[in-house]
């Protein structure tokens, strides 16, 4: 998978995407990750990206040309399976979309900051927008690592035991089982017997019953979406 970023701040990836499972994945050669500073793009002698908003308000908004001649340089080079922008107003991301994600080849995200972008690129360019959740940040680096961590995990061979992610929660609509490991007893508090029985089969049912059991607790309307 090919993914290229389009940001002022391309450091402020530097630290999640140096480390962990996105950093393995590089160095196995399961994904390229690209950063591309729409600041060169500009033509002004300060390299201004953005402006004040028609119709007054407060905020400055970030420019079309510059953003649309960034975009026309990559299209040329490559085709996307998506071109995404990252704003509190998209679809709500979920796991369901993480894995459709997965198997595309090349994603382009578009990170935002200050008032938003000039909503010509949004009409004209995005072909997919996306929210991470029902709150606003200060631009779209931090939604779109969270992206890219979420939907790497999933590419085969990118985690040691692929089967892994299967098991996380979401997956099918429910969250995960408590998990728990060395030493059985933890200070009075020990593991559940059923977990050291060796019975594969009993143990899924377990996990399965702990799941629903979970789900309804915590995120009940997790069920209602099955």
């Amino acid at each position: 998978m090919e993914i290229d970023i389009l940001t002022i701040f391309p450091e402020m990836f530097e630290g999640p995407f140096l480390h962990s499972i996105i950093k393995r994945a590089k160095e196995k050669g399961l994904i390229t990750i690209r950063f591309h500073n729409f600041r060169e793009y500009s033509t002004n002698k300060h390299k201004r990206v953005d402006d004040y908003p028609y119709g007054g308000g407060a905020g400055m908004v970030m420019m079309a040309e510059p953003i649309a001649r960034c975009i026309d340089k990559l299209k040329a080079a490559r085709s996307y399976d998506e071109v995404i922008y990252l704003s509190p107003d998209g679809e709500l991301f979920n796991q369901q979309t993480a894995n459709r994600l997965s198997i595309t080849r090349n994603l382009m995200l578009l990170c935002g900051h200050y008032k938003g972008i000039d909503e010509r690129i949004r009409e004209h360019f995005i072909t997919r927008e996306i929210s991470i959740g029902d709150y606003v940040l200060s631009g779209g680096e931090i939604a779109a690592a969270v992206l890219v961590d979420t939907v790497i995990r999933l590419i085969p061979g990118v985690l040691g035991d692929e089967t892994s992610a299967l098991s996380d929660s979401f997956q099918d609509n429910l969250l995960s089982p408590p998990v728990y490991t060395r030493p059985f007893d933890f200070r009075g508090y020990t593991v559940p017997e059923i977990l050291l029985s060796g019975n594969d089969k009993e143990i899924a049912k377990w996990r399965h019953e702990q799941s629903l059991q979970r789900t309804r607790k915590r995120r009940p309307g997790l069920l209602d979406e099955e």
